[in-house]
């Protein structure tokens, strides 16, 4: 098995595409970016050098993903999304003498999306963040600091509203649903969650781990 590139996509070198990787037409991928295996990267989408992407990612139509992101197993990245990677950008020096380098430097910030997420169409991810385990970002958000694990975030700049299980369908009571007990049960397939000095763990309550590990 090997990856499909199509042939109006632009690689660039030492870029390394794993095994069952669709990427379509007009995706421009700079120099040592690395996929997985089995991803899927949509029309027009573009990966910034170095960029790391693991196995069996989705990334849709028209995202921008720059210098400095890693996406690890199974995230999900929506149409038109959008990472930054300097939280103080300038076009030029401070005497407008001439453009500042478009490589990688010392203000460059790096973003971690972790396992299982979802990030909703044109959502906006700012510079030097971590997006939890499972986390889900509505779509059009702003986020400007890290989700956590099976956090449900909408807004700008983004809040939490809720916790949602790996199906990805939201917990019942949204923010509230670990108010009266410190667990609670997905509707729709039954995963347990509990709630650990305020972190959202998998497993019922009283239980010693997450039991994803």
């Amino acid at each position: 098995m090997t990856a499909r590139v199509h042939e109006t996509a632009i690689i660039g070198f030492n870029v390394e595409i794993g095994d069952g990787t669709a990427v379509w037409d007009n995706v421009h991928i700079r120099d040592g970016a690395r996929i997985g295996t089995d991803c899927v990267i949509g029309e027009k989408t573009y990966l910034g050098p170095n960029v790391v992407v693991g196995h069996l990612v989705k990334i849709n139509t028209s995202a921008y993903i720059c210098t400095g992101v890693t996406i690890e197993r199974g995230v999900m990245v929506s149409a038109h999304v959008v990472f930054t990677n300097d939280r103080y950008p300038r076009a030029t020096t401070p005497d407008l003498e001439r453009l500042r380098p478009s490589e990688a430097d010392e203000t460059t910030l790096s973003t971690l999306v972790c396992e299982g997420a979802t990030i909703g169409a044109a959502a906006v991810i700012g510079p030097g963040i971590v997006v939890g385990r499972f986390a889900m970002i509505g779509m059009g958000s702003v986020v400007t600091r890290s989700v956590p694990d099976f956090h449900l975030v909408i807004g700008n700049p983004a809040v939490t509203v809720g916790y949602v299980c790996r199906c990805g369908i939201p917990l019942d009571g949204g923010t509230e649903a670990f108010g009266r007990t410190p667990g609670t049960e997905c509707q729709s397939c039954g995963r347990p969650y509990q709630m650990v000095d305020g972190a959202i763990l998998e497993g019922y309550p009283g239980s010693d781990r997450d039991r994803d590990q």
